[in-house]
């Protein structure tokens, strides 16, 4: 086991997942309410019954994907499955129970699940542009960073992977200016590899129509934007900025979080991304222990984990 490596990748998972549980309880709340009731920790799930520690879609997803790769590889058939075994049977939930799936989820799993092809189930609609691929998208991301494909290549790859559930360009350039965020993060966790990969991401893309809708991720002072500019809904543009926003505005995990969280709105999914972040840039150890010792099925995620890792020494 390549230590360095799988803390990299238990850095993510983790920083995922716990991003994903603090946000839970108060996910579609407004910014009002959380002015008036700010999140101050992690709390049980109460509307839903679920315990402490619980996380949602976004890290069952990405745990559908994970665990495809580990068995099979980059195969994208496979991850569809694991998304079929998630929404209809419960795998790869913390309770045994499926619970807050989004619509474009939904549908490309049902044209999966009715005899589509994997690569054609995604949603191509502009205004099915949510963040069901961007939360999800991590284990793509890291998978690639450890090959040795060309970068067309790789990019190539995400962009598929996002069109699993989320076929529109839009949502695929999402995809892909995270992941050249989180590649910078992995080669050095320091706030300026955000701007590195950002500056990549806008060098990769400037040919591409659909990057206008990101330009504000690449004008200088964006870190500088006021909170109430900052906009926490479900699409994937505001959650994508959200998240990237938090990370460059806080200095450690758990104020990244908990500024992600308390924007309101869609709380799971802009903890997951913005803790995925945060997990890379402060470390396994960075991520508060009193929100690591109480998520559900923390140890299944460390053996996912090094089961992962394995597989992308193993190539």
């Amino acid at each position: 086991m390549d230590n360095e490596l799988f803390g990299k990748v238990r850095a993510v998972i983790f920083g995922h997942a716990v991003g994903d549980a603090v946000g839970g309880p108060v996910q579609f709340e407004e910014r009002t309410v959380r002015d008036r009731y700010p999140v101050a920790d992690m709390v049980p799930l109460y509307d839903v019954g679920l315990p402490k520690g619980a996380w949602s879609d976004d890290t069952s997803m990405s745990l559908c994907a994970m665990d495809a790769i580990i068995r099979h590889g980059l195969d994208f058939g496979a991850v569809m499955e694991n998304f079929q075994k998630w929404l209809y049977g419960g795998e790869f939930t913390p309770t045994g129970r499926t619970f807050d799936v989004g619509g474009a989820c939904r549908k490309a799993i049902d044209r999966a699940y009715r005899g589509a092809d994997a690569e054609t189930c995604g949603c191509i609609g502009e205004y099915e542009n949510g963040n069901g691929s961007l939360m999800r998208i991590y284990p793509f991301a890291f998978y690639l960073y450890a090959s040795d494909f060309p970068l067309e290549g790789k990019l190539s790859l995400i962009h598929r992977a996002s069109a699993l559930t989320h076929a529109h360009p839009r949502s695929c350039i999402g995809c892909g200016i995270y992941t050249f965020v989180l590649w910078e993060l992995l080669e050095n966790p320091a706030k300026q590899s955000i701007q590195y990969g950002l500056e990549k991401a806008m060098a990769h893309y400037r040919e591409n129509s659909e990057l206008r809708h990101y330009r504000r991720l690449f004008e200088n002072g964006f870190d500088k934007l006021p909170r109430e500019e900052i906009k926490s809904s479900g699409y994937v543009v505001d959650t994508l900025e959200a998240a990237i926003w938090c990370a460059l505005t806080t200095d450690n995990y758990r104020d990244c979080i908990l500024k992600a969280v308390n924007l309101g709105l869609d709380t799971d999914s802009v903890g997951a991304v913005a803790g995925s972040l945060a997990g890379a840039l402060y470390g396994y150890d960075g991520i508060p222990k009193d929100w690591r010792d109480p998520l559900c099925k923390k140890e299944y995620l460390e053996a996912v984990g090094k089961a992962f890792c394995e597989k992308l020494l193993s190539r």
